[in-house]
Parts: structure tokens; sequence; C-alpha cells
């Protein structure tokens, strides 16, 4: 059986879908569960593997959709007395176990994501060496541009020549794990940052001055770009480290990338580069002028004659369709046994005087259905 359930597993990253892994790590008898057994959920409820029998599946398909949901991994315990060991255990979340034969076991869940993806708009050197850096760090680098070969981009996974043939992300957290760069420097300016901002990625950069990206946000409005979208590109892209060379200008991009990863949360607004948002930067005086920020020092060595204004090439998603925020997976209580239950997931249920209930297993539905009267005022859905 593990051998089948690590299959699966490659098969799925092999994909690049999400799935969750979850790992009998500790277990007290009468548990039919083994240490090393292990089970495949994901993201639409379903469960491959064994763990021990139905009383635990519910749980451990919750708490794996929870964890894909915000890409942590957990320990849970299964327990028939939750409370003995809630307050000597840190970092274990315990739950009771709904099978009267007893027994606890302890299931490490481990939410298994695709890479982050990063689509990269032009053939600039910053946007080879944007490339070769992110293939480091294990982004999945999609190049897009007519010109795009193996040749200017070894390291790239994919090769777009159309920005019609980029693919939108298929979910909301798909799109949360996707970055684009426009490193176009004159060529296609307008239209990659029209194609890179409709696709709603976590993260729009523009590698410009900012004078062209003026230029460039007037262009994006009059085609009908929303302020939201427009407010959302930033520029010049990357952090403020004084980046001169396109390798430079390439770290200071991840490392700005890297930071919105791992915040904690949304960014503060002392924490934007200056000349971002809707607003332009105040002239500064002459004690005041600053260093050339980084991308600009790169339009300055790298760009050529800007094309002219054309018709934006489709994409699957418009601005009128974005993400709607990812839901935490619904939940009912089960009835009979108390135990919460994962309605997408739930194999077992029963609808009674216009309403539908669910169980952790057959066991469960079959003693509801003999007294439905006895524990229909215990099944409230929890959210």
């Amino acid at each position: 059986m593990r051998t089948e359930i690590l299959q699966l597993a490659s098969e799925l990253a092999g994909r690049s879908e999400a799935f969750a892994l979850a790992t009998v790590v500790r277990r007290e008898p009468p548990s039919s569960a083994r240490v090393g057994d292990s089970a495949v959920v994901t993201p639409d409820g379903e469960f491959h593997g064994w763990l021990g029998g139905s009383c635990t599946r519910p749980t451990v398909i919750r708490e794996a959709l929870a964890a894909l949901a915000d890409e942590k991994p957990r320990l849970i315990g299964i327990v028939r007395d939750p409370d003995s060991i809630s307050h000597t255990r840190p970092g274990l979340t315990v739950f009771p176990m709904a099978c009267h034969s007893g027994g606890s076991v302890e299931i490490y869940i481990e939410p298994l994501l695709p890479a982050r993806r990063l689509l990269i708009f032009g053939v600039s050197p910053t946007a080879r060496a944007l490339a070769r850096l992110a293939a480091v760090l294990g982004y999945r680098v999609e190049a897009v541009d007519p010109e795009a070969s193996e040749t200017l981009f070894p390291d790239a996974g994919r090769l777009v020549t159309s920005d019609e043939s980029v693919e939108p992300p298929g979910s909301a957290q798909d799109a949360s794990r996707c970055f684009a760069v426009v490193a176009t420097l004159g060529q296609r300016d307008e239209e990659a940052a029209w194609t890179a901002s409709r696709l709603m990625p976590a993260y729009v950069g523009v590698v410009a001055s900012r004078k062209r990206f003026g230029q460039m946000r007037e262009t994006l409005a009059a085609r009908g770009a929303t302020q939201e979208q427009l407010d959302r590109i930033a520029n010049p892209a990357g952090l403020d480290i004084g980046a001169e060379t396109p390798e430079e200008i390439a770290l200071s991009i991840l490392a700005e990338i890297t930071r919105r990863v791992r915040a904690e949360g949304p960014r503060q607004e002392s924490d934007r580069r200056p000349g971002r948002g809707s607003a332009p930067p105040a002239p500064a005086t002459r004690t005041e002028q600053a260093p050339a920020p980084a991308a600009t020092v790169a339009t300055a060595r790298e760009s050529g004659p800007g094309a002219g204004p054309a018709s934006p090439a489709p994409v699957t998603r418009t601005e009128q369709d974005p993400f709607p925020p990812a839901a935490a997976p619904e939940t009912a209580r089960d009835p009979v046994c108390d135990m919460s239950v994962a309605v997408a997931a739930a194999s077992h249920q029963a609808d009674v005087g216009g309403r539908t209930y669910y169980f952790c297993c057959a066991h469960c539905r079959e003693q509801f259905l003999a007294e439905p009267q006895k524990y229909a005022a215990a099944a409230a859905p929890e959210g």
C-alpha cells in the first residue's frame, strides 16, 4: 500500500498538482493503524490510502484541506480523551476518536504544492538573468516572448511565443503562487504589461524608468485597465539595493517576490519603493536626489526603440473575472458521534425531513436512521 501511495504522490507532483500527504507517526492499541501508514488527500477531498479505518478519515480529510489552504503542515492526534494530552504536547492538535474500539493515532499532514510560477516577459539581459536565478530558487519559469528560445532561456521550463498562449491561473491558490515580471525594456512594453496584469497574479513587476512607466500607465488605462490593475503593478520592480547589472536587478526582483511570499500580512505603505501606486512621486530637490533605482539603470543600458501601440492579445480571464478568495472547507457535525465532517468529502449522508445530515462512517449513519429524532438536533452546520 505504501508503495502505491508514494507512486500516486509522485504522479501528482509530476503533473504539478497539489495534494497533502498524511503519515502515521505514532499509535496506541487497539488502533489498527501502523506507524508509517500513509494516505494522499487531493484538493477535492479524495482520500487514497489507509490510516487505520473510517473513524480517522473525516478528521484527516478536513485537516488536509485546511493544510492545503494555509500551506502549513500540522501534527494531529485522534484520541479517546483529548484533555489527557492537550496540555503536555505542544505542537499537537487533538481531536476526539469516534470509534468505540478506542486507541489513538498521531498523524503528520504535509501540504505539497506545485513550485511557484514565474512568468518573464521579454528577452532582455535582465529577463534572461531573472530566468537563471529563478530556476535556482525552484520557480517554474515560463519565458513569454515571440523570440523566446532554448538558446536564450535554457533554464525555462516552458517557452511561450505568443501572449494568447499564456495559461491563466486555474484557481485562487494558483494565482497566489503566480508572479509576473515585464522586462521587455522598450519592446512590446504595453502589450506585455496588459497581458500580465489581466492574469491577476500575486505580483506584477515592470522593469522600466518611472517616466516610461508613466507612459505605459496612460496607454494601459486608455485600453481599459482598471485602477486596481494599475495599482497592483510594482514599478520600479525589485527592492532598492542599488542594483546596476542585469544579475543584480534580477536578484532585487526575486528578493521582493520572496519578501511578499514570506510576509505574514499585507505590505505596509512604508515598505513600498518610491514611485509605486496611483500618484506620481513629488519632484525631489537637488539635495534630495538619490541614485537611480535599479530598474531605471537597466532601462538606460538595455532599452531599445519603443514599439508603437498595438491591440492587446486576448487572454482567457479578464479584469472583470478576478478570483474569489479561497474559502475554508464547509464542515458539519456528525449527530451520532459528534465528529466534525468535511461536507465536500463526506461519503455517508442521509436526507431526513428536507435536511441533509453527514456522518463519519456507515455505522453512524445506520444508527441515525434508526432513531432520527434522537440525533437530529445535534447536526447544525459548523460553517
